[in-house]
C-alpha cells in the first residue's frame, strides 16, 4: 500500500529562491545550505555515474555522513514515468527535510518530478498529462549540475516521457530553491558530452533571443550566454581549461535563466523527434536546425510574424545575433553556426544520422511539438517545416 503524501509544511518553512554564483568550489555551499535548513533527513537524487565521476561523491562524503540520506539513483536517462513512480514511492517512505539533486538534466528533472509529484494526492500520470494541477510544494531542492548544458537548475520546467511521448511540466514549484554551479564538477566530462551539453546551452540562448515570450531580462541573460558559448565551446571540447569550463558553466546557467522566462522555439520543437528516432544526443539534435531556423526567422515579414512586437522587432533581434557572431549577413552567421556544430562533432545533415529519406522527413514534420513552434517569431506551417528540414537533408 502506497503511503499518503507528506503533509505540506507551513509557508514560513519555504525559503526564497536563492542562487549561488558560478565558481570553482561552490559545492562547499551545500554544507552551509543544509545547516541553514536544519536538514537531518536528505533525499539524494543522482545520476550514479555523474555523482562519482564528477567528484561530487568525494567532495560531499564528510558532509552527508552526518545526516540520514536516502538515495535514489537507478533511473534511465530522460525521465520515464515508471522511474518517477518508483522515486515517488521511495520519497514518500521517508520524512524528507530537503532534496539534493546531482547530475545532468535528467537527474535534476527527476528530482523536480519526484519531490513535487510526490506531494500531490493525484496519480502522477494525471499530473504529467496536465489533467490535475500541482497544489502542494515539495521540500527545498538543491540542484547541483554536473554538465554545462541544460540549465535545469535555473528553470521551472521538467520533462517526463510516458508511453513514448514527451511531456513538459511547467510550474513555479519546480524551480529549485538553490542552484550550486561548480565548474570543477565538469572537468572530467568526455568531449562528446561536453559538446552536446554545450550546444544545448548555445541553442537555448539563441532561441531565447528571438522567442515571442522574451523580455528585457531574458535577453540580458541570453546575450551573455550566447557570447560565452560561441567564444568557448570549441575550446571546451578540444582544449578545456579551468577557465574555459567556468565560462561554459556560466553560459549554461544564464541560458537556463533566459529560457525560464522566454521558453524555447522551433529548433527545440524539432529536436525531440530527432533524438527519439535516431538516438542523437539532445543538444546535438537541437543544433542540427539552429542555422536553418536562423535563416528562416531572418525573413520574418508583417504577414507571417507572430510576435506582437512586430516584424521589425524580430529582424532587430536577428541583427543582434549577427553582431554576437561577428557576421554581416544571416547566411554568414548560419555558416559559422554550422561550422561550430560540425567542429565539435555534431551532425549537420539528416542523412548523417540515417534520417534522409522522404519517409523520415515526413515523420519529423508530423512529430514536431506545436506548442514550441507557437513561440517562434515567424509562423511555421507544415510546408515551411518540410522545406526547412529539406535544407539539412543532405
Amino acid at each position: 500500500m502506497t503511503a499518503s503524501p507528506q503533509v505540506p509544511r507551513p509557508d514560513e518553512w519555504r525559503r526564497p529562491k536563492d542562487r549561488v554564483d558560478v565558481a570553482r568550489g561552490a559545492i562547499d555551499e551545500v554544507s552551509t545550505i543544509l545547516a541553514r535548513l536544519e536538514v537531518r533527513s536528505l533525499f539524494l537524487v543522482a545520476d550514479e555515474t555523474a555523482y562519482r565521476g564528477s567528484g561530487a561523491e568525494d567532495l560531499l562524503r564528510s558532509e552527508l555522513s552526518t545526516r540520514q540520506v536516502e538515495r535514489f539513483t537507478h533511473f534511465q536517462c530522460d525521465p520515464k514515468l515508471s522511474d518517477v513512480a518508483r522515486g515517488i514511492q521511495c520519497f514518500r517512505q521517508n520524512h524528507v527535510d530537503a532534496v539534493l539533486a546531482i547530475g545532468g538534466g535528467s537527474a535534476l528533472d527527476m528530482a523536480k518530478l519526484v519531490s513535487n509529484l510526490g506531494m500531490q494526492q493525484e496519480p502522477p500520470e494525471h499530473l504529467v498529462r496536465g489533467k490535475s494541477r500541482l497544489l502542494h510544494d515539495g521540500p527545498p531542492l538543491i540542484a547541483v549540475p554536473t554538465t554545462a548544458g541544460t540549465g535545469s537548475e535555473a528553470t521551472h520546467f521538467a520533462v517526463c516521457y510516458m508511453d513514448g511521448e514527451k511531456y513538459s511540466l511547467a510550474h513555479r514549484f519546480l524551480l529549485p530553491e538553490f542552484a550550486i554551479v561548480d565548474p570543477q564538477l565538469t572537468q572530467n566530462l568526455p568531449p562528446q558530452l561536453t559538446a552536446s551539453s554545450g550546444l544545448d546551452a548555445l541553442c537555448q540562448a539563441v532561441e531565447s533571443l528571438w522567442a515571442v515570450d522574451s523580455n528585457e531580462l531574458s535577453v540580458q541573460h541570453a546575450s551573455e550566454a550566447a557570447r560565452l558559448a560561441f567564444d568557448h565551446l570549441a575550446a571546451a571540447v578540444h582544449e578545456p581549461t579551468a577557465a574555459i569550463r567556468t565560462a561554459m558553466c556560466r553560459a549554461a546557467h544564464l541560458a537556463g535563466q533566459a529560457i525560464n522566462i522566454s521558453k524555447t522555439t522551433a529548433s527545440h520543437a524539432i529536436s525531440y523527434a530527432i533524438s527519439m528516432r535516431a538516438g542523437v544526443p539532445h543538444g546535438m539534435a537541437v543544433a542540427m536546425t539552429l542555422a536553418p531556423v536562423l535563416l528562416y526567422n531572418a525573413k520574418t515579414s508583417v504577414t507571417d510574424c507572430v510576435d506582437p512586437r512586430g516584424a521589425e522587432h524580430v529582424r532587430s533581434r536577428i541583427g543582434f545575433i549577427l553582431q554576437l557572431l561577428g557576421s554581416s549577413t544571416p547566411l554568414e552567421a548560419a555558416k559559422k553556426i554550422e561550422n561550430l556544430v560540425g567542429g565539435v562533432g555534431g551532425p549537420t545533415r539528416l542523412s548523417e544520422i540515417g534520417m534522409g529519406s522522404d519517409a523520415e522527413v515526413e515523420m519529423l514534420v508530423r512529430s514536431v511539438n506545436t506548442e514550441r513552434l507557437s513561440n517562434n517569431p515567424r509562423r511555421v506551417t507544415p510546408d515551411d517545416l518540410r522545406r526547412l528540414l529539406e535544407s539539412v537533408r543532405y
